[in-house]
């Protein structure tokens, strides 16, 4: 899973742990070259939500093939060759007189969901990119629903309460969330399929935004125009937790990806 300086420090061991047992080149932080066709687009993903490792894999078991990969991962390969990020905004070079890295660079699609929270600099960062063309897909979940064997506290357990980052209110947008709600889950169109929601947050335009955005998904999301680039909010992060509904919901991420990329 995509967990936020600690996925960064995850991937290193294990690569040093890969190493260490004469398993070849250590892999890089991109999807294995056999799971995805070359000319699939990538696609930047950071989140808090076990979508690329199992929640609670230890590093032996990665090492050693014994964990399959999360269904949600496989929904997301479909199409698009992972790209995992930790942060957005430009890392400062190690040695004097080296460049910066831009985590961003090169990159066109990029998928936020249920970050842990996005720094000043990310936000700047994630303006800019969307600004200049870069196409975001920003999942905010206000109360999640999804069942993680974790205490609260534990660095792994993913964000539970979404926190909107300020650049989402610079595009004319805002999360609402109403506790009384009907918490059963139910299946809402989204561009050429459905995607189930629970709990699931609303998005309010500000009167300068409802010209350049277009609410779906029953209220729960909403994708706008902003610069050169576009921008899909979802309020609710269930396509990506509902185990049960594994079918249903890898066709859901499925139609997600598709109205936010295409």
């Amino acid at each position: 899973m995509a967990i936020p300086r600690l996925e960064a420090l995850r991937a290193a061991l294990l690569a040093l742990l890969l190493t260490a047992c004469g398993a070849g080149e250590a892999p890089s932080r991109e999807a294995p070259a056999e799971a995805t066709a070359p000319d699939r687009p990538a696609l930047g993903l950071m989140t808090s939500l076990p979508l690329y490792w199992p929640l609670g894999a230890e590093l032996a078991d990665l090492a050693g093939g014994t964990v399959a990969p999360p269904w949600q991962r496989a929904a997301l390969e479909q199409d698009h060759r992972l790209v995992l990020l930790d942060t957005l905004s430009p890392i400062a070079a190690l040695t004097d007189g080296g460049a910066e890295a831009d985590p961003l660079s090169g990159l066109t699609r990029l998928a936020i969901i249920q970050p842990r929270g996005l720094a000043p600099a990310d936000n700047v960062a994630l303006d800019a990119w969307v600004q200049a063309g870069g196409h975001l897909l920003l999942v905010l979940d206000p109360l999640l629903t999804g069942d993680y064997d974790l205490p609260l506290g534990d660095a792994r357990r993913p964000s539970d309460v979404a926190l909107i980052p300020p650049v989402v209110a610079r595009w004319g947008l805002a999360i609402t969330f109403d506790e009384t709600q009907d918490p059963t889950l139910r299946m809402v169109p989204l561009g050429e399929g459905l995607i189930p929601l629970a709990l699931a947050g609303g998005i309010a335009l500000d009167p300068a935004a409802t010209r350049r955005c277009m609410r779906v998904a029953e209220g729960a999301a909403a994708r706008c125009d902003v610069g050169k680039g576009r921008v899909t909010v979802l309020a609710d992060a269930a396509v990506f937790e509902q185990a049960a509904l594994e079918g249903a919901a890898s066709s859901g991420i499925a139609a997600l990806l598709a109205f936010a990329f295409d």
